[in-house]
Formats: C-alpha cells, structure tokens, sequence
C-alpha cells in the first residue's frame, strides 16, 4: 500500500470484484483496453486472481486499485505489468470515465513510475496504448515518456503504440 496526496493505492483482494466488474465493463475499457470477458462477479474475482495477484506472487507488483484517501471511493486501477510480449515492464492504467480530467490518473502513474524506480528497481518503464486513446497519450507524455512507433503485440489485430523512456 501506498499513498499521494489525495489516493491511496494498494493491492487488489477478491473483495475488489464488484467495482472491477464495472471497471472491465465500462465502454471506455472495453474500447481501448479490451474486453476481459468478465460478465459476473466470479469472472471479476477471477481476473483479479489471475492477473494482479498472480503479478504480485510472480513479479513483487502489478495492477493495484486506486482510491480517494479520506473517503475510500474506488477510482480505478494502476500500476505495472509484465508482459510476455514486452522485453520491459510496462505501467498501465485504467479509471472509471467520471473520474477523468481531475488528476488522479496523472497522480497514481507518477507515483508508480516513482514506486518502480524506488522499490522496484526496476530502471525502464514503457507504455502501451491504442492508437486513438489520445487522453492516455497525454498523461503518458506528461510522466515522461515519448512515442516511438507502432507494434502489433503477438495474438492481436490492432496495433498499439508504444511509449518508451527519453534517450
């Protein structure tokens, strides 16, 4: 667990499912992220067990919810991912859309770059987005990364950016 100066981020547990559900489910994730098929709150419990906690177990970190700290509504997600596909760590976030345009994305990705630099040690974190998600591009050059091209990850059709450190 970790905090900012409004959010509070930590791991997400099985309890998370019911607003991961709605996160997964929103048509702003399913447009630039993807569709994870979770339907019911099993899938979502799921997902979480599968992805994020299996990312903790394998990787030390991985997705963590993010929330206000003084009342504990839960905003979205943020954090790190390995991919198989990617030779280096990436950072990912997603948040529900009322809750966009206030900062808190641009908090939580500099507090993870932060937290990846410090506990992590980790020296080189990228980015991937879809092509027409221009709000993430925003926030992604505004924590210090660049676009550098487009790649097809193996599996998909569409091609994504991909946003690497400076230099």
């Amino acid at each position: 667990m970790f905090q900012t100066a409004r959010l509070l981020l930590r791991e997400l547990t099985a309890r998370d499912a019911p607003f991961i559900l709605d996160l997964l489910n929103d048509p702003s994730f399913l447009r630039f992220i993807g569709d994870k098929g979770a339907r019911t709150l099993d899938d979502a419990r799921r997902y979480i067990a599968d992805g994020p906690r299996a990312s903790y177990r394998e990787n030390g970190f991985g997705l963590y919810l993010v929330q206000l700290r003084d009342s504990g509504e839960r905003l979205g997600m943020c954090g790190l991912v390995k991919r198989e596909a990617l030779c280096d760590v990436d950072i990912g976030f997603a948040f529900l859309p009322r809750y966009w345009s206030k900062g808190y994305a641009l908090e939580a990705s500099s507090a993870v770059m932060r937290l990846a630099r410090t506990r992590f040690r980790i020296t080189r974190v990228v980015a991937i987005t879809s092509q027409d998600n221009h709000g993430s591009m925003r926030l992604l050059r505004k924590i210090g990364l660049r676009f550098e091209r487009t790649i097809c990850l193996p599996g998909q059709s569409e091609r994504v950016n991909l946003f690497v450190p400076p230099g």
